[in-house]
């Protein structure tokens, strides 16, 4: 799923294209996509019509596309939502599920879901802060983050580390992708208990998810397919600097020791299991 330099990069390429513009006709090829719509794909694309976008905002991996008239359109990418803009008329992107055209001549915004499990719906009164996303805590590029609240935060809660930087109601824009490399960077084991952490650690620990979401948002994201795409149709380039997520049994980038991977939550944790020690209550609880 994207994460938030992934959905940071639709959204830088949205607001080169979008405020200022008018729909001018919304066609749902599909109706799973507007599935949260609450009044079904004829009233979404009716109900959007003639409406003027803004400057399309996010907070963490939520992303949301504000209208002048103060409501907004909600967008959840799932795990293979894209957006694209193309010259009106062109062939649409595969599995392209709902089409926006406007009142200029300028490109069409589609939007392509493979697996569908993304979608978009109107949000009232969303354009500032959509309900559905107030619960959502502010990200690490934030300039309202309040850093010294959030270590506190950190240091207060008694999960494992890694289970603490994939709660979005603590800081958002953060999956798994990034917690792996942000821990390997910092030297932690997944399974530390953040409560045992000292202030300077914690904010070692964050200092170091900048430094990866900044480093793979100048990449233009991380793509491992053609699921994740830019507005453009472009993957991004950071897969290939990536230090141990999807790397198994290769030599760790500053140890060489093999990189192993461990279930985690359903899904993967990769590690170096000399740089990252795993901690001695987790040990003994094994």
């Amino acid at each position: 799923m994207p994460e938030l330099p992934e959905v940071e990069v639709v959204r830088s390429g949205l607001a080169a294209a979008l405020p200022g513009r008018t729909i001018a006709g919304v066609t749902v090829h599909h109706p799973r996509p507007v599935r949260r719509h609450t009044g079904g794909p004829e009233d979404f694309a009716t109900g959007l019509v003639g409406r003027t976008f803004t400057e399309p905002r996010r907070r963490g991996k939520f992303l949301w596309l504000p209208f002048t008239d103060g409501d907004a359109l909600m967008a959840h990418l799932g795990m293979s939502g894209q957006f694209r803009l193309d010259v009106p008329g062109s062939p649409p992107p595969p599995q392209c599920r709902v089409e926006f055209t406007f009142t200029d001549s300028g490109p069409e915004l589609r939007f392509a879901d493979q697996r569908m499990f993304g979608g978009m719906w109107l949000s009232p009164g969303g354009a500032e802060l959509p309900v559905e996303v107030a619960h959502i805590a502010r990200d690490l590029f934030d300039p309202l983050l309040d850093t010294e609240a959030l270590v506190a935060d950190i240091r207060r809660r008694r999960s494992g580390i890694k289970r603490v930087l994939l709660n979005q109601t603590v800081v958002s824009g953060i999956g798994n992708i990034y917690a792996d490399e942000s821990l390997w960077q910092a030297k932690l084991h997944y399974e530390t208990p953040s409560d045992r952490l000292s202030r300077p650690r914690v904010r070692e620990l964050l200092a170091a998810a900048r430094e990866v979401m900044a480093g793979a948002l100048a990449a233009g994201g991380t793509s491992f397919d053609a699921l994740y795409v830019n507005v453009n149709g472009s993957s991004g380039y950071n897969g290939g600097s990536l230090a141990v997520y999807g790397r198994e049994d290769q030599p760790c980038l500053r140890c060489a020791t093999p990189i192993v991977r461990e279930a985690f939550m359903n899904r993967s944790s990769y590690l170096c299991p000399s740089c990252q020690k795993r901690p001695r209550r987790a040990s003994s609880a094994r």
